[in-house]
C-alpha cells in the first residue's frame, strides 16, 4: 500500500511542480518520502510483512518518483537538462541489465506469465555503497530544488554545486554498476 500511494503521489507531484505550485509540492513530496521511510521500517521490522510483491514495487515506486521528479523540475527550470537526461538514462540502463538478468536466471521453460511475475523472484540486485549514496544525493537535490522557488535561493551557487555532486554520483553509480556488474546481483537457487 505505501509503494501504490507512492506510485499514486507522483503524478500529482508533477503537476504540481509544473504548475509551479511548490508549497504544496515540498509537502506532499514530504509525504512521499515519509512513505518511503515508513515502508522500509516496516520491511525490516516485522518479517512478515515481507514480500516478493513489496520487493519488486518498492524499487519501482522510487524510480517512477524520481523519473517524474527530474521531469517536471527541469520543466520547470529548476534542474538543467543535461543532469536529467544523466538520470533518467542510468535508470533506463539499469532496468534494461535488470530484465536481462531476469530473462538469463529464469528456468525453462521460460513464460511470459513467469517472466513478469514478481512473486517467482530469481534474482536480487544488491546496490552498491555508491549508488546508495547517489540516491540519497538525488533526493537531496530534489528537496533542495523544490525548496528553492519557496525560500528564494534558485541561482545560488549551492545548488548548482549540488547539480555537479549529482552528476559525479550519478555517473560514478553507473561506473559501479558496470565495472562490478555479477558481483551485485545475487541469484536465488531452487527457482
Amino acid at each position: 500500500m505505501l509503494s501504490m500511494t507512492r506510485i499514486g503521489l507522483a503524478p500529482v507531484l508533477g503537476y504540481l511542480i509544473i504548475e509551479e505550485d511548490f508549497n504544496i509540492a515540498l509537502g506532499v513530496f514530504a509525504l512521499a518520502g515519509l512513505t518511503d521511510l515508513l515502508d522500509g521500517f516496516i520491511a525490516r521490522n516485522w518479517a512478515s510483512q515481507k514480500s516478493a510483491l513489496g520487493s519488486a514495487l518498492d524499487p519501482l515506486a522510487d524510480k517512477i518518483l524520481i523519473s517524474i521528479l527530474y521531469i517536471s523540475l527541469t520543466y520547470a527550470d529548476l534542474i538543467p537538462v543535461p543532469l536529467t537526461y544523466m538520470i533518467i538514462s542510468r535508470d533506463v540502463m539499469l532496468i534494461a541489465a535488470v530484465f536481462y538478468v531476469r530473462y538469463r536466471t529464469l528456468p525453462t521453460p521460460r513464460t511470459l506469465s513467469k517472466y513478469f511475475n514478481p512473486c517467482y523472484a530469481t534474482a536480487r540486485l544488491k546496490p552498491t555503497f555508491i549508488s546508495k549514496v547517489n540516491t540519497a544525493v538525488q533526493l537531496i537535490l530534489v528537496a533542495a530544488s523544490l525548496a528553492a522557488p519557496v525560500f528564494n535561493y534558485a541561482d545560488s551557487i549551492y545548488l548548482q554545486i549540488l547539480w555537479c555532486f549529482t552528476a559525479f554520483t550519478t555517473a560514478a553509480s553507473a561506473y559501479s554498476y558496470y565495472h562490478y556488474g555479477r558481483k551485485t546481483v545475487q541469484v536465488i537457487k531452487g527457482r
